[in-house]
């Protein structure tokens, strides 16, 4: 039997495990999915050394610390600077980016001809993977961060005109996720309007406080639901490509 896996930290709540252990049941796939919930990247290693281990997916924090111990990168992971999907080849493992994938599918379908610039809140591994996909769909981005760098905003400089031209607006950062719900990104919600979209790459809960405050405004909204059900599928393929 194959054992596939999430390394992760404090991920009791795994998408990733209900998800393929339903898909193993309900396709009678040979194969088992397990939580590595890790307290520090230096304890992947052990995960090696079990029996028929077969791929693996990763999420917070170790996107990109767990790069030093993977042989070789694919291009789009190489890029974005941050892994989610790692693929074991005889005793090579490989670090691909599904990430990017599930975003765009998940977005593209949302998007309005009104929509060319973005504000990506957050500037994590996720963000990354978001930059990669609006650079991919011809959509302008700026990064909001607390603590910004060159050519990065500051949440303090999120102003009506600000938002006025940027109206698309996605979360990136935890802020809002199970079980902190009473969160969300620190923006005037009072200038979104019916124009903008307001995206979240929460899903725990369906509809976080920052989706809850722009759709009070009109705003289209999206969690990132469907964003992850995509990624999952792009790592199946990987690992059995």
């Amino acid at each position: 039997m194959r054992t596939f896996g999430l390394i992760g930290r404090n991920i009791s709540y795994s998408f990733s495990r209900k998800y393929f252990s339903e898909k193993f049941e309900t396709e009678n796939i040979d194969a088992v999915y397990r939580n590595f919930d890790l307290g520090e990247i230096s304890e992947f290693p052990s995960i090696l050394k079990i029996r028929n281990i077969s791929g693996m997916n990763v999420t917070i924090p170790y996107k990109q610390d767990v790069m030093s111990y993977l042989d070789d990168l694919h291009s789009d992971a190489r890029e974005i600077d941050a892994v989610n999907v790692i693929k074991i080849e005889g005793d090579q493992l490989i670090g691909y980016n599904t990430d990017h994938l599930g975003f765009q599918d998940s977005i593209k379908i949302l998007l309005k001809p009104h929509h060319k610039k973005a504000l990506i809140l957050g500037t994590g591994g996720a963000s990354k993977a978001v930059a990669f996909a609006l650079k991919n769909l011809q959509i302008d981005y700026s990064f909001v961060s607390r603590n910004p760098g060159k050519g990065q905003l500051s949440y303090k400089e999120l102003n009506q005109e600000v938002l006025a031209e940027n109206q698309v607006i996605i979360n990136t950062t935890p802020l809002g996720t199970f079980p902190n719900i009473e969160q969300c990104p620190d923006i005037p919600y009072e200038f979104l309007t019916p124009q903008h979209l307001a995206y979240d790459l929460i899903y725990n809960p369906a509809e976080t406080k920052f989706l809850q405050k722009a759709s009070k405004q009109g705003s289209d909204i999206c969690n990132g639901l469907r964003m992850l059900q995509i990624q999952a599928e792009k790592a199946w393929e990987i690992w059995n490509s």
